[in-house]
């Protein structure tokens, strides 16, 4: 069964799930469902219509659900969707979507949001990311799985970053990132490809040097970006990867973040 220490505030409809702990001073709204094995640690606010889903941990001063920092906003009763597994470290925020966008901000599973880290609305998240202390999403942007946002790291409204990138400390990204990208700088440019990374998800020698010359010719040839594009697409073959990042490129509505090279 559940435990709820005495002094939680947990409203008539909320749902809590078998083995679910929750902790001292939590606010859980009416409209909240909260998986099995969950742990509010103390002073976690649930909010909205926000589902969590099995095994995760919520620390201190996390704001689950919290309206849409939007002016479009008129108090409609919007979702929050978390999935299993995450951590989510103290006064983390995740807000509810916008009718305007869908109505819906979803987190994928197995991801580690550290302190301060911001999700806001309407935004999409995958599986098995780490967003580190107060990295921060603007609303309606795409992060794939296996994304790394470094710390302090701020990532504009309607971007999207490809499964697999990762981007560095203090870093503002206001442009679409490769799957596989590596970002870094003030204002993120590309510097390559995010090779730790494809090596953890078991990326072979051969692969690895096949995604790494396309890379080279996409990037670092002559010519336009838009001619060099153009070149590559012949010479893409079946690899998934390279067929991934050219889909990611095609279905794109902002600016592509470039190398500095190739701007």
């Amino acid at each position: 069964m559940s435990k709820i220490d005495p002094t939680a505030r947990v409203a008539d409809g909320a749902v809590i799930g078998e083995g679910t702990e929750v902790g001292p001073y939590c606010i859980i709204g009416p409209n909240v469902v909260i998986g099995r094995n969950c742990k509010l640690i103390g002073h976690v606010h649930v909010t909205a219509q926000t589902t969590v889903g099995d095994d995760c941990t919520i620390y201190p001063f996390a704001s689950l659900g919290t309206p849409p920092q939007s002016l479009s906003y008129r108090g409609e009763l919007t979702q929050l969707k978390i999935g299993s597994g995450c951590t989510i470290r103290e006064s983390v925020t995740m807000n509810a979507g916008t009718v305007g966008g869908g109505g819906v901000t979803t987190v994928g599973e197995r991801g580690y949001f550290m302190n301060c880290s911001h999700v806001g609305h309407d935004c999409h998240v995958g599986n098995d990311v780490i967003f580190a202390t107060s990295a921060t999403l603007g609303g309606h942007c795409e992060i794939g799985d296996f994304v790394f946002i470094g710390g302090l790291s701020a990532v504009h409204q309607f971007t999207r970053i490809g499964p697999q990138v990762m981007v560095g400390g203090v870093c503002g990204v206001r442009d679409d990132i490769i799957p596989f990208g590596l970002v870094n700088g003030q204002y993120a440019v590309l510097e390559g490809l995010n090779l730790i990374g494809m090596k953890r998800r078991k990326f072979t020698k051969q692969r690895l040097a096949t995604v790494r010359g396309f890379y080279q010719k996409l990037f670092q040839g002559s010519g336009t970006f838009a001619e060099r594009l153009e070149a590559v697409r012949p010479l893409a073959g079946d690899d998934p990867a390279i067929v991934e990042i050219l889909d990611f490129i095609g279905k794109g509505k902002r600016p592509l973040c470039l190398p500095a090279i190739a701007k």
